[in-house]
């Protein structure tokens, strides 16, 4: 049976979906955007927005009473991949020891402007 899983410390869906699901152990968190809960902006640079984004993830996660350590694969959205390693600086700040499987993209757009998105697959 899949579960709502909802943190108000991390922003509200901006469309018709969860902020993550949680399925027989497993939790689905749908991709962030690096908005700020309290101010509802975004910071400029893309490793601040890389920044927020996983912070936003390990809100939703701690509601599912997970960590960052139970993360088994991310997806990571980039509007230049040009900021990869920019990105992946601020990135490897979260997983300093259990690092979960990856892909990353570049794409056309993302919403509100933003210059990353990522999701991740949790398990308990």
């Amino acid at each position: 049976m899949k579960h709502v899983i909802s943190s108000p410390k991390a922003p509200a869906a901006v469309g018709p979906y969860s902020q993550a699901i949680e399925l027989n152990g497993t939790v689905f968190v749908s991709g962030q955007l690096p908005i700020d809960p309290a101010k509802g902006e975004m910071p400029e640079d893309v490793g601040s927005q890389t920044i927020t984004s996983l912070n936003n993830i390990k809100m939703i996660l701690e509601e599912a009473g997970l960590g960052m350590d139970d993360i088994v694969k991310t997806t990571v959205l980039l509007t230049d991949i040009g900021d990869f390693a920019e990105m992946n600086n601020a990135y490897a700040q979260f997983f300093p020891d259990s690092k979960p499987a990856r892909v990353c993209y570049q794409v056309s757009a993302l919403p509100k402007g933003a210059k990353v998105e990522i999701d991740a697959i949790a398990g308990k």
